[in-house]
């Protein structure tokens, strides 16, 4: 009997990586058909959940008081997403793919992102995690279609997706729907979810009796 090599959800997201240098517009677009890719090989109608992500071999998810909406990390034998216990249920969903971008990008952040005059490459791979994450949460495709049932008030779109109502409103501008707001493809959802090497060491030190864990 033969068997079928299938590779790995990551794998088939960072195989979409152009293997070669990239602008900022084309890792914008990889982002967005990462998204489209990840929410099909989950292929759950509810949309992208955290088990969803816990789920993946060598990752797991951590709710934890930090001073940060999340952050990722590699700790010798898995990925630890890390997300604050303290903020609403649908910022840290948002955060969490936000961040499963960053591990995606694992290894070829070089490629596609590169100083220029308007932005750094951290503030690049910023920006691409947040479009990762408002394209997985609600993909243009998703958001027409509510849109055209007649769901178009902010809030109920907000409550229909599982998402903030300033992602709505950033997906909204960013798909055309609402032309009110001119609102870039790089627009942040809310602060900033990274936090700095010293907070990242800080936390890996601390006792892990002290964290709660999500696992598939």
């Amino acid at each position: 009997m033969t068997h079928t090599y299938k590779p790995s959800v990551l794998t088939s997201l960072r195989a979409v990586i152009p293997q070669r240098d990239a602008s900022f517009l084309e890792a914008l677009r990889t982002a967005e058909i990462q998204a489209a890719k990840l929410a099909d090989l989950i292929g759950d109608e509810r949309g992208i959940l955290e088990h969803h992500i816990t789920g993946l071999p060598r990752i797991v998810v951590i709710h934890e008081n930090i001073p940060v909406s999340g952050m990722s990390y590699w700790d010798g034998q898995q990925w630890v997403i890390v997300l604050s216990a303290r903020e609403p249920a649908v910022r840290q969903r948002f955060t969490l793919l936000h961040e499963f971008k960053h591990i995606i990008d694992h290894g070829h952040t070089d490629q596609l992102y590169r100083t220029t005059h308007k932005m750094t490459a951290p503030e690049q791979a910023e920006a691409a995690a947040d479009y990762f994450a408002g394209c997985a949460l609600v993909s243009k495709r998703s958001l027409k279609a509510a849109w055209g049932n007649g769901i178009q008030r902010v809030a109920d779109l907000a409550s229909h997706f599982g998402v903030s109502e300033t992602a709505i409103r950033v997906r909204l501008a960013q798909t055309g729907l609402d032309k009110t707001n001119d609102v870039p493809l790089t627009s942040r959802c809310a602060r900033p979810i990274h936090t700095n090497r010293s907070e990242r060491q800080k936390f890996i030190r601390a006792p892990r009796s002290t964290r709660q864990r999500s696992y598939a």
